[in-house]
């Protein structure tokens, strides 16, 4: 990001002290940083941390007769590479997609032909609301770049997504919308799988598992930042698409294995998804309770070992491979009992049998020719990082 003009607009939201860590990441990379900050956001930060932070001018008022003479809102806008808007508050938002001109941060954005990326942040509830929706899919439509928020507790109090992303991740969402992304892993494809499978047996039911996906998003998250080109083969999960990363969805195994297929070649595989085993012949209409209450009978049929079939793959085999292993029971004996089968480099084993599936934290070993290494528990993100770190060593 050496020397690319960035100007940074900051909303008038809690987090907008968040801001002045991303200003800080972004001049440790190279970049060149100019704020424009909302009159809500004077309220939670002021003007003159932001320019200590970015050894440049902020600007905050439309009516500033010494920054019109000097530079203009005009030029302002069209002067960057890249205008981030961070946090984008629902009210910001709600006056882009209007095309709504009242202070400097809306003019400007109004009279740019540059690209522009907006992080949001702001409370569940509005970040739900049908007219939010409404307004970012309008956003989208006109070529802004709108990352998904992350979730999780709020200053409010409440739960759920709205949190905006932490600033790594959108350093990230910045090098890629710039074409400029580096890292370790530049130049490198990852290839994640992530989530469950969900396998029909008639119109309404469908034979699952409880895999909530977070695992593997946190590993294309992290793979991402480390400036690896990561396709992220997802089952059916509600988590929004880590930044930086290329997502397919998928449904069911059949899908998952010729999403795999069409994705390589790659350098690194990590499959960390919770493929299903066996599926049935779906019923083309809902299979009925029958009168004397026999359970149905369900032909089932092996579905394709995507892990192994990719190990042992004649001309595509990724240079790394790796599996997972969610075990409720010996789980190391089952984990290096699983490497020889698959014909993996690494398996990454983690005992399941508490709430680790869908919760934030687990407890990794990785099982290696070499022997096992036991991680320790840790947060979820927090094993993703180690792992893509390990990956790197490899790789390079």
């Amino acid at each position: 990001m050496n020397g690319k003009r960035i100007l940074l607009i900051v909303g008038g939201g809690i987090a907008a002290y968040k801001a002045c860590e991303l200003i800080r990441l972004l001049r440790k990379q190279g970049a060149v940083v100019r704020c424009v900050l909302t009159e809500g956001a004077t309220h939670f930060v002021q003007p003159m941390t932001f320019a200590a932070l970015s050894e440049q001018p902020v600007h905050t008022s439309l009516w500033d007769l010494k920054d019109e003479a000097e530079m203009g809102h005009i030029r302002l806008s069209r002067e960057a590479d890249l205008i981030v808007i961070c946090p984008a508050t629902a009210d910001l938002l709600a006056r882009m997609a209007a095309g709504i001109a009242d202070d400097l941060a809306t003019t400007l954005l109004l009279a740019t032909d540059t690209a522009v990326l907006a992080a949001p942040a702001m409370n569940v509830r509005m970040w739900q609301h049908p007219a939010t929706r409404r307004n970012v899919a309008q956003l989208r439509a006109d070529g802004v770049t709108v990352i998904e928020p992350d979730e999780g507790p709020m200053a409010c109090g409440e739960y759920g997504p709205g949190r905006l992303p932490d600033p790594e991740a959108i350093v990230a969402a910045i090098a890629a919308a710039l074409g400029s992304t580096r890292g370790p892993l530049a130049g490198r494809h990852l290839l994640i799988t992530a989530g469950p499978t969900h396998e029909p047996i008639d119109p309404v039911r469908y034979i699952a598992n409880r895999s909530s996906g977070r695992q593997g998003y946190a590993i294309a998250a992290a793979a991402a930042r480390a400036g690896a080109r990561v396709t992220l083969v997802s089952g059916p999960v509600t988590l929004p698409t880590p930044p930086g990363v290329t997502r397919v969805d998928v449904e069911t195994a059949l899908e998952m294995a010729a999403a795999v297929e069409a994705a390589l070649p790659a350098d690194a595989a990590v499959m960390v998804a919770a493929v299903a085993d066996w599926h049935a012949e779906a019923a083309a209409a809902k299979i009925k309770k029958p009168a004397d209450g026999t359970p149905p009978a369900l032909s089932l049929v092996e579905n394709p070992d995507i892990l192994a079939g990719l190990a042992r793959h004649a001309t595509r085999r990724p240079r790394l491979v790796i599996g997972f292993a969610a075990e409720t029971d010996d789980l190391l004996a089952n984990a290096q009992a699983k490497l020889t089968r698959k014909g993996a480099d690494w398996i990454v084993a983690n005992d399941v049998s508490g709430d680790v599936m869908g919760g934030a934290d687990t407890h990794l070993h990785l099982v290696t020719a070499a022997g096992i290494e036991d991680w320790q528990p840790m947060r979820k993100d927090d094993a993703a990082t180690r792992l893509v770190a390990r990956i790197t060593e490899s790789l390079s």
